[in-house]
């Protein structure tokens, strides 16, 4: 029997008040954590074998089980893509896959906030970068735990690629579509996501839809910022547009 998963329930009405101050701030801020060795030595390999593809690069963030990762490369089969994951339990669990899986992927166990600040720092920037239903963190205290509310979210930006967010809960896209705006000057839409003839790419976004849940999206093409850098502690602080960093325009609602 499937289970029926519950929509996202949250004690925090629309947009966070404090998300325009929260992302201003790590704009004009040096974020200096260390990177962990296992996530350098992971960035390492999927470096590597990237460059070694010699394919434009799909960086799936947060890809979980990896599933989502297989059918972007299936769908893509002339990028190359990664998949990134910080749980070893999950990026182990057996996949179903019907016919020979593609080639051109690999996953990787990792942290991403490490794993985003060494790509910056190595100037390896993605044609396309999807989060896919990551973790909303859905009680107001916990907006610092959001992607849009954490200190590496402008090397996110700096980055660079079509990035595309999605969510069962409208708030996180709001908000993310959001914090793009404040830093990039450009306007984000939040948009219903539709159905795919496809299916769907993660098992989240399929159990979501058996669930009866709307489903949201928002993208933005990002322009790459230039590093003329090496280390991960240097590329931290990415500048954005001046008059921009304080002001956010918030996307229209239903």
């Amino acid at each position: 029997m499937h289970s029926i998963s519950r929509p996202v329930t949250s004690n925090q009405p629309g947009i966070h008040e404090h998300l325009s101050e929260v992302v201003a701030r790590h704009a004009r801020s040096r974020f200096l954590k260390p990177i962990s060795a296992h996530t350098q030595a992971a960035f390492e390999q999927g470096l590597e074998a990237w460059r070694a593809s010699a394919a434009p690069l799909i960086l799936d963030a947060g890809c979980g089980v990896g599933l989502s990762t297989l059918r972007l490369a299936a769908r893509f089969p002339a990028h190359f893509v990664l998949g990134v994951d910080q749980s070893a339990d999950r990026l182990s669990r057996a996949l179903r896959w019907d016919g020979e899986r593609p080639s051109n992927c690999l996953t990787l166990r990792a942290d991403l906030v490490d794993f985003w600040r060494l790509m910056l720092a190595h100037q390896m920037h993605p044609q396309r970068h999807y989060l896919l239903y990551p973790n909303p963190w859905p009680k107001k205290a916990q907006l610092g735990r959001r992607w849009h509310g954490h200190p590496v979210f402008p090397t996110i930006i700096a980055l660079g690629g079509l990035i595309e967010c999605r969510s069962n809960w409208r708030t996180y896209v709001d908000e993310f579509g959001a914090a793009l705006t404040q830093l990039t000057g450009k306007p984000v839409d939040t948009e219903a996501l539709p159905d795919d003839p496809a299916g769907p790419l993660t098992p989240f976004e399929h159990k979501y839809r058996r669930s009866g849940h709307a489903l949201w999206t928002c993208r933005l093409q990002l322009q790459a910022t230039p590093v003329h850098a090496t280390s991960a502690a240097a590329v931290a602080r990415v500048a954005v547009p001046a008059g921009v960093r304080d002001n956010v325009v918030l996307p229209a609602t239903d």
